[in-house]
């Protein structure tokens, strides 16, 4: 039962290969429609895989990791098959991949299918640990669905504040409360899943695999906050009303007062 690497770990390491491996086609997909696509399989796998011991809470924790990946994938592939302005902006501040390595492509490539697994693997010991349903799954399943609604409000209101200005920077809604709203939901999402498995990791290995993907997860919505802090200050730098709010708003977490990234160069991803 504490075994940290059964065999079933190692096909949801296969799938999230495969998934993302649409990153191959376009090199920003490893890390956006490859990450959510993956994370809505690992969902449907795991739902597959444990179909003869699932409960009510584990289900839920599942259908939420497909909701997540469905909805963070398919949001991403229509802003990128809709919005031109996005993807001409893209790509002066987005590496296109054509000048990196097929060597560095495939090691990006192991190491994202790695963290996406990482990443559910609270969900999976859960079922792989015969723990079943109890209080800690409905803690974790109801941070989860906050953090999925916060981070989908968060989308919803930065396109209706771009269609009303789009050269303007946004400060409505959520982006009162932190600059980077969406990241924070992806944040408290992710927290709802490791709190999920706080009762059932056993062991040493489970443990470490459970806190590397939460920690990762972590430092990529860090690391993605300072591309946009440093991607904001150049098109709104000059700007008095953006100075004032990149002043006074948290840039990720609320009521911390860390209000730029911009310096802390191990952020870079």
């Amino acid at each position: 039962m504490a075994n940290a690497f059964p065999s079933a770990v190692w096909l949801l390491f296969a799938a999230a290969m495969i998934i993302s491996a649409i990153g191959f086609i376009k090199y920003v997909w490893f890390i956006s429609l490859g990450y959510g696509f993956s994370i809505a399989g690992l969902g449907i796998l795991m739902l597959y895989l444990f179909r003869d011991s699932l409960s009510a809470g584990t289900i839920l924790l599942n259908v939420l990791f497909i909701l997540y990946g469905i909805r963070l994938g398919g949001y991403l592939l229509i802003r990128e098959v809709k919005s031109s302005a996005y993807n001409a902006k893209m790509k002066t501040e987005i590496k296109d991949g054509k000048t990196i390595p097929f060597g560095v492509k495939c090691a990006i490539w192991i190491t994202c299918a790695l963290l996406y697994i990482l990443q559910v693997i609270p969900v999976f010991y859960r079922l792989h640990n015969g723990a079943g349903t109890d209080v800690w799954t409905y803690i974790g399943a109801f941070v989860m669905a906050f953090g999925l609604i916060f981070e989908s409000v968060a989308d919803l209101q930065k396109n209706k504040s771009k269609k009303i200005n789009p050269k303007r920077f946004c400060d409505t809604g959520l982006f009162k409360i932190v600059r980077c709203p969406n990241y924070l939901g992806e944040m408290i999402f992710w927290t709802g899943v490791l709190i999920s498995g706080l009762n059932i990791l056993s062991g040493a290995g489970q443990w470490a695999m459970a806190l590397i993907g939460y920690i990762g997860i972590i430092y990529v919505m860090f690391s993605g906050a300072r591309r946009l802090e440093v991607r904001q200050n150049k098109n709104y730098g000059k700007d008095p009303e953006y100075q004032t709010y990149s002043r006074t708003v948290p840039i990720l977490v609320p009521f911390i007062p860390l209000y730029s990234v911009e310096k802390y160069k191990f952020l870079v991803a």
